[in-house]
């Protein structure tokens, strides 16, 4: 189901606010507008809206496509008009024409989403662009005396080849994106905290733009009086904070803007505590604030200047990198690991009767429940699909292969498919806890305040806390405290080196190993 347009919403949300009344009368009414806001929530939350696409990635695919074009066009011209070996006068004036003209294109403005939908738009500009760098080209041959030094037929092939190239790129991109805009994989899914005046002139500027990549979910606001009525500027009020909270757990929100002036830094700060363990994007509007900055300090939203809060953590071109990083060393790990693989197999299935895997269910990336693959070390009539009771020491649950694979974090391979197939791990990141996994008897997020931040990005095989000691059983508070820390720690400075670091590590790690059992 394609995602609700404001149209959506307004024919959702009631029209106009009726006059309150008093009593009996009024409680019923608040109960019906509560049910009413609640199945809108519901209906938005139950919609499946497909991955996104990051914008920034797909503007720099259509750099590095645009470069590989002109480049490839200019080599191919001189090949088949001129047929000798290329000089190096040809290969500078290749590469420089080139990288002045995605200097240009960028200058003209023609490498965001929005323009890419439009190809009347681009196709002026990229004409005009590459026809001014060809000119430009012309004019420095002429001024440096080196017209002997290039023929002009290969010019003039390049510029007409060239510019025939772009144009048919730019027209192919045009439908291409202007399909993944129709099925919401280019939309920024967006919701505003902050139902007065501020939110109401914030909602009137993001929906006034056009060539806008924001999509507007709702409101959300903590104020249940008149200060936030249920419909601000066509767009509903979906509830409060902590309801945003389970909404964005059950659909995908991109961006979240506070409409609340810095002012109010104690609601504001209330708020942000809630909030800040979601994998988005959160900003402040700045658009109303008496208080000005230097320009440098803000970022934008179309024409809304906003003030940066959060970031969603390994965004963009980082995912790229990870995600390369996870398929291709897991890949060839799971190669290399095979033979091992297959002799722990082996070692399970003589060692006891049953299955040599099994699955358990684990928090994955923003709460999601996923399944992961273990090698099974317990007896089959033993077996804990949502460890709700800690392995110890001697635990009789546990085989005589079953202690062997568990201390030596054996029994974690078979998670090579789910980083590989599946790609719902990582490599590396914070590790996927069990369900009903408990420290002292109490559910980790009992324990440790902010526990779900560490689910803002997708857990790992192994990971920083890992390799610092913290595995194994929490029968302490103080354990999952601080695996929690070095979690946290990993998410803020997370880079493909520390992966790297993380990776060669873990073996030293596992040899010091002490509370894995």
């Amino acid at each position: 189901m394609a995602a609700f347009s404001a149209r959506d919403l307004r024919d959702l949300a009631p029209d106009e606010q009726p006059r309150k009344p008093d009593g009996p009368q009024l409680t019923l009414q608040r109960a019906q507008e509560g049910a009413r806001r609640a199945a809108l929530a519901e209906a938005l939350a139950g919609q499946t809206p497909r991955k996104a696409y990051s914008p920034i990635v797909l503007s720099g695919v259509v750099r590095i496509v645009d470069f590989l074009l002109l480049t490839l066009s200019g080599f191919l011209v001189f090949h088949l008009y001129i047929r000798q070996p290329m000089g190096v006068e040809y290969v500078v004036a290749v590469f420089g024409v080139v990288a002045l003209a995605m200097f240009a294109f960028q200058a003209l403005d023609i490498n965001r989403v929005g323009v890419f939908r439009d190809p009347l738009y681009q196709g002026f500009r990229i004409v005009g662009g590459w026809s001014l760098v060809f000119l430009l080209a012309l004019g420095a041959v002429f001024f440096l005396k080196l017209d002997g030094a290039y023929s002009r037929v290969w010019l003039l092939a390049w510029w007409a080849t060239g510019l025939a190239l772009l144009i048919a790129e730019r027209l192919v991109l045009s439908v291409i994106v202007r399909a993944l805009t129709a099925s919401g994989r280019l939309d920024r899914r967006t919701v505003v905290v902050g139902g007065g005046p501020a939110g109401e002139q914030l909602l009137r500027d993001l929906a006034a733009q056009k060539h806008s990549d924001i999509r507007i979910c709702g409101v959300f606001d903590d104020r249940t009086d008149e200060r936030a009525p249920d419909v601000i500027a066509g767009f509903p009020k979906l509830g409060t904070v902590e309801d945003l909270v389970e909404f964005a757990r059950h659909t995908r929100i991109d961006l979240v803007i506070f409409a609340l002036p810095i002012t109010a830094e104690q609601r504001l700060l209330h708020m942000l505590r809630k909030l800040w363990v979601l994998p988005i994007d959160i900003r402040l509007a700045a658009h109303t604030n008496k208080l000005r900055f230097r320009p440098r300090s803000y970022s934008w939203i179309g024409n809304v200047p906003v003030l940066d809060v959060f970031d969603k953590p390994i965004a963009d071109w980082d995912v790229v990198l990870k995600t390369a990083f996870d398929k291709i060393v897991g890949a060839v790990a799971l190669l290399l690991l095979s033979p091992i693989m297959m002799a722990v197999a082996l070692a399970i299935k003589l060692d006891s009767p049953g299955p040599v895997l099994f699955r358990q269910k684990r928090y994955g990336f923003n709460n999601e429940l996923i399944e992961v693959f273990k090698f099974r070390s317990m007896y089959v009539d033993k077996l804990d699909n949502t460890a709700s009771k800690l392995v110890t020491r001697d635990d009789p649950r546990v085989t005589r292969v079953g202690r062997i694979i568990r201390k030596t974090s054996l029994d974690e391979l078979p998670q090579l498919f789910n980083v590989v197939f599946k790609g719902n791990l990582s490599l590396v990141g914070p590790r996927p806890h069990a369900v009903h996994a408990r420290a002292a008897d109490h559910l980790y997020d009992e324990v440790v305040d902010g526990y779900f931040a560490r689910h803002r990005v997708r857990p790992g095989l192994t990971g920083w806390a890992q390799i610092h000691g913290w595995r194994g059983e929490t029968d302490t508070e103080e354990k999952i405290q601080r695996r929690v820390e070095h979690d946290l720690f990993y998410i803020e400075n997370w880079s493909l080196m520390l992966d790297v670091y993380i990776l060669a590590m873990t073996p030293v790690a596992l040899l010091k190993a002490e509370n894995a059992y």
